[in-house]
């Protein structure tokens, strides 16, 4: 089976807002590896579209050769978008989602092949409570932004994570691997109760 691993950027107080970090070259080609690795990312609308960018590269590629290899990266990798207003996609390597995103996610989670990665804020918030997130990759920005979307908003239970590894960047950003620990029916009442 696949695993779903939501990776994402954020600041150390939680901003997940696409421009709030700082990746530098070292950090495009941890991402530029995670993608060429990967069977597929889904998107949102929202975040399809900033996405959309990198393609700017491929028709004029910028100095920065790291830079250049992610825009080649995330061009390569099919993208399964899941929008209610988007009618077709002019992005060769993506494609709406036929079904609901639980049962998509699922089907792909059924399938054999390279991993399932989440890229974007709503599908993880989605997936999180359908219990659907096998990883979790987040990096940490050594960035205090006090404003833009936060990550861990309107999740149903409480969960706990746990961390497997770290993977720290020469700027100071750090990549923290979670797995959501699996807890009973019992264990989640008794930490509602004390909540």
């Amino acid at each position: 089976m696949r695993k779903v691993i939501a990776a994402l950027n954020m600041t150390l107080d939680g901003n997940c807002d696409h421009t709030a970090g700082i990746p530098d070259e070292e950090v495009h080609q941890h991402y530029t590896e995670l993608l060429r690795q990967g069977e597929a990312i889904l998107y949102g609308r929202t975040t399809y579209q900033l996405m959309e960018f990198w393609r700017t590269f491929l028709e004029k590629p910028f100095e920065q050769k790291s830079m250049n290899d992610f825009a080649k990266a995330i061009d390569k990798i099919p993208k399964i978008v899941f929008s209610n207003t988007l009618k077709n996609l002019d992005w060769e390597s993506a494609a709406l989602a036929k079904l609901e995103l639980k049962d998509e996610v699922v089907e792909l989670k059924q399938q054999s092949g390279n991993d399932i990665f989440i890229g974007s804020r709503s599908l993880i918030i989605q997936l999180l409570n359908l219990n659907l997130i096998d990883e979790f990759q987040l990096c940490i920005y050594p960035v205090i932004d006090r404003k833009g979307l936060r990550l861990f908003e309107d999740i149903n239970d409480r969960i706990i994570l746990n961390l497997i590894k770290t993977k720290i960047f020469k700027s100071g950003a750090v990549i923290l691997y979670y797995q959501p620990k699996m807890i009973d029916k019992e264990e989640q009442r008794i930490a509602n109760i004390t909540k």
